[in-house]
């Protein structure tokens, strides 16, 4: 299914909300690396999953009422076999009916665990006046409580996506501050443009969120993705 019949499909439906197996398929389609990741309805499709994929291995709930999965036992990493799997997907499903019992469940996903990296995060979102609005800074926790981050009006051109990238405070933690691994910058530039061109082809999509995105120092993946589209007519 291409990224314009996962979108099509979602308006058919009265979603504006593409989940993150969409999220990670439309992502994948335009060149942004991602992990692989797919949806699990059962234990048992998330066991034969993660199987399929290569431990260790992620588990993460599938619902749109559900805005940070974290914060609901919604999440459990480094997962290393069936066992461990199976008491995972029954153990997010429990504490996600606990926390949100009217919560629309559509299962799990499942990806590999990706190796840790510098964590950026690249976002878009749609200003009254200037339109489409990309954003770059660093990703996970620390967008939130440093707020360290570069903005650019879309269309971008590649000095644009230079600057974004040098002119967070933090830059200095992606050329490698003391002794950590330097950040590959010229792939994070090339990301920053393929969303600039996606969104200026596809006014149908509102936002976008790629938090966290691993940052290495010969390339970069983005491991959480969602996209929301303007709702339609």
């Amino acid at each position: 299914m291409s990224y314009k019949d996962i979108i099509k499909q979602a308006q058919s439906q009265k979603r504006s909300l593409l989940n993150e197996v969409e999220s990670k398929a439309v992502l994948a389609e335009i060149g942004i690396p991602v992990t692989k990741t797919q949806l699990a309805a059962t234990s048992a499709d998330a066991v034969k999953l993660a199987s399929e994929l290569g431990y260790p291995v992620v588990l993460k709930i599938l619902s749109n009422d559900v805005v940070h999965k974290s914060d609901v036992g919604g999440v459990k990493v480094g997962l290393r076999d069936g066992k461990e799997v199976e008491a995972a997907y029954n153990e997010i499903i429990a504490n996600v009916k606990k926390a949100q019992p009217t919560a629309h469940i559509d299962g799990v996903s499942v990806q590999p665990q990706a190796r840790a990296g510098t964590e950026v995060v690249l976002g878009m979102s749609k200003d009254p006046q200037f339109g489409p609005v990309l954003m770059f800074g660093l990703g996970g926790i620390l967008v939130e409580i440093l707020k360290d981050v570069s903005f650019r009006i879309v269309p971008l051109t590649n000095r644009d996506a230079a600057q974004m990238v040098r002119e967070i405070k933090a830059f200095p933690v992606l050329q490698g501050y003391r002794g950590m691994e330097p950040a590959d910058l010229a792939t994070l530039e090339k990301a920053i443009l393929t969303l600039s061109d996606f969104v200026e082809k596809n006014p149908e999509i509102k936002e976008m969120d790629l938090n966290p995105v691993f940052a290495y120092k010969d390339g970069a993946i983005a491991v959480d993705a969602r996209i929301i589209l303007e709702d339609a007519d």
